[in-house]
């Protein structure tokens, strides 16, 4: 793998999806250097927000180890068709799907169709997610919690309730929350409350679906570059990125990724309700 920028140059994004495309640099998120060793062969994926970022890494690292992925986005065509690129260029099938996960029917009709086309499902990531900084309680406004909160984690709660209904004994389900929700963000309060919300909801439901042989578990990444990071904070901010992290820099995804083929594979078949945490060496209580 390449090396790793040690400070990221101010700059910031007006909207919300950020667009990857417009980053610098660009993060490191299509697997160049990656050793692939056939985990997934076989297995069918379905990856939310996997248009850029960590889900763009996951995609492609899926698709490196075997698997045929679907994954889904919002608005961010440019960097989706790079993504559907990437898988395809493993030799593998790809279906890159814009959908809005906090919207139950949608959740559905994706899954369904994935199962359709690809014949099953091994593997669900939920990744999707959006953030909103505030430095005053009072200020987060209804719509920003209910938007942010739907994205987050009804998103995850609705994609995992229609991926069950055709997932099987060995299948893996992994969740995207963060290193917020374990030391908390002063100013992502209503972000880092839907990401602890999906620490509780992975060690519940990996209780509950424990006798069926289905795993569950999540990855707690920390200051990692991706889309959210220009497009949720000001340019002062995003020139300061990842500098607090013991190894003084953020992460790429790239370094998140393995991760989740660790999870989705055999390797971690004793594992289920645990979170693994690429954060750059914060010890939190994980």
């Amino acid at each position: 793998m390449t090396d790793r920028p040690d400070k990221i140059p101010p700059q910031s994004q007006s909207q919300q999806p950020g667009i990857e495309a417009e980053m610098h640099p660009q993060p490191q998120d299509e697997g160049k250097g990656y050793k692939p060793a056939g985990k997934l062969a076989g297995k069918v994926a379905i990856v939310t927000g996997g248009d850029s970022g960590i889900g763009r890494a996951i995609s492609v690292l899926f698709a490196m180890e075997g698997a045929d992925v679907a994954f889904s986005y919002l608005v961010e065509h440019v960097d989706a068709n790079r993504t559907r690129q990437l898988v395809e260029a493993q030799g593998r099938k790809c279906l890159a799907i814009d959908h809005d996960v906090g919207v139950k029917k949608s959740c559905e009709k994706l899954v369904d169709r994935v199962v359709k086309e690809f014949g099953r499902l091994d593997v669900l990531v939920n990744n999707a997610g959006e953030q909103h900084e505030s430095e005053d309680l009072t200020e987060i406004s209804e719509d920003q919690l209910l938007r942010t909160f739907r994205t987050n984690f009804f998103g995850t709660f609705f994609m995992t309730q229609a991926a069950l209904k055709h997932m099987a004994e060995g299948a893996s389900i992994i969740n995207c929350t963060s290193v917020t929700a374990y030391r908390g963000s002063k100013h992502l309060v209503d972000y880092a409350s839907t990401k602890g919300a999906m620490v509780a909801f992975t060690r519940s439901l990996a209780g509950q679906l424990a006798d069926k042989g289905i795993r569950v578990n999540g990855v707690a990444p920390g200051p990692i570059w991706t889309p959210l990071i220009p497009a949720s904070f000001d340019a002062k901010h995003v020139g300061e990125f990842g500098q607090k992290t013991p190894l003084g820099r953020p992460g790429q995804p790239d370094e998140v990724a393995p991760c989740f083929v660790f999870l989705a594979s055999s390797d971690s078949s004793y594992m289920t309700g645990q979170v693994l945490h690429p954060n750059g060496g914060e010890i939190i209580n994980g």
